[in-house]
């Protein structure tokens, strides 16, 4: 994906984001069908996980499994969800969604939420995954959820190749502080902030009614962008002093040296979100990291083909490099 080029009908990494999500084909078939779990955690609370079901049960146990964690506000329904569906059923893989709390359609239970450095939940899911799978286990995160994998596996050092055969992230904040202030300008502001907060709100709201008195819901409703929601309700809930605490606290950039296993790290350099000057060098990262940093392909976009275009070739890049650093191949 280094030498990635956008169609020349889709100039701009503000185009190059927008057009993928909601007009671009995500799958060469049908959209993927998926089967739920809901696991219950060990604080009394649950998720829930989308299986692809591309191939009979039984078979699943023993095939290698690719395991997507989701951006902000997103789901097993994201374009770029159902794009590693795809193609990871055209590889033989078995593949899954866990939903992070409150993002399969249904609030959860405790007064928590989710966040970008929520790393223990990431090993607690990858864990179990390890447990009930046999064959080998490989991970991807998306934005937000690229964040935290990186992140975990910058905590676990070593230990986390007992989890996983290789990990990848995707157009990931890395340096949260950078991204966040980002969004919270001009353009991004009136269009990228606006629409998160549209979810984010209503679903602080609910979790206000369920846990009354959790947090200040009148900031809550003054807030006018990341930063200010982050300081009401995601840092106070997650055990951080506040959002810059949290940005400085949760970033995976810092913790990318200490990665152990093979990790690559995919972010285009006009990406609205991710500043290109946040992005890691190669002397920051550990030696098992592979950084990949075109100059196109805006935020998870990463077009390709004649109009209306498709996305499937960045999930085909990034499967492929992920089982040929867990030494699968490049097919099953």
């Amino acid at each position: 994906m280094n030498a990635y080029r956008a169609p020349w009908w889709l100039p701009g990494g503000n185009l190059q984001t927008i057009w993928p999500a909601l007009v671009a084909r995500r799958t060469r078939g049908p959209s993927p069908q998926y089967r739920r779990e809901r696991w219950a955690t060990p604080d009394g609370d649950f998720l829930d996980v989308d299986w692809h079901v591309a191939q009979p049960a039984a078979q699943d146990a023993e095939r290698p499994l690719l395991v997507l964690f989701h951006g902000l506000e997103g789901s097993s329904r994201s374009h770029y969800a159902e794009a590693f569906a795809d193609v990871a059923a055209r590889h033989g893989m078995a593949f899954a969604v866990p939903h992070f709390r409150g993002c399969s359609g249904e609030l959860n239970l405790a007064p928590r939420a989710y966040h970008s450095g929520d790393h223990e939940e990431i090993g607690w899911i990858l864990r179990r995954m390890r447990e009930h799978h046999a064959g080998p286990l490989l991970a991807v995160g998306v934005s937000l959820g690229g964040n935290a994998l990186l992140r975990w596996a910058g905590e676990h050092g070593e230990a986390a190749s007992r989890s996983v055969a290789a990990v990848a992230s995707v157009c990931s904040p890395l340096d949260l502080a950078a991204g966040g202030h980002a969004i919270g300008q001009g353009f991004n502001r009136l269009v990228y902030t606006t629409m998160f907060l549209r979810s984010m709100k209503p679903k602080a709201l609910r979790k206000w009614a369920q846990h009354p008195g959790l947090f200040d819901r009148e900031a809550l409703l003054a807030a006018r962008d990341l930063y200010e929601f982050d300081n009401v309700f995601t840092a106070p809930l997650h055990g951080f002093r506040g959002t810059d605490d949290y940005w400085a606290r949760a970033s995976a950039k810092p913790h990318l040296g200490s990665i152990r296993i093979p990790a690559l790290a995919l972010n285009a350099r006009n990406d609205p979100f991710v500043p290109a000057a946040s992005l890691p060098l190669q002397g920051q990262v550990g030696r098992q990291v592979t950084l990949w940093q075109p100059g196109q392909g805006g935020h998870v976009g990463f077009p390709a083909g004649r109009w209306p275009g498709q996305v499937w070739e960045m999930p085909e890049a990034v499967t492929a490099w992920l089982r040929s650093a867990a030494g699968l191949g490049s097919s099953a």
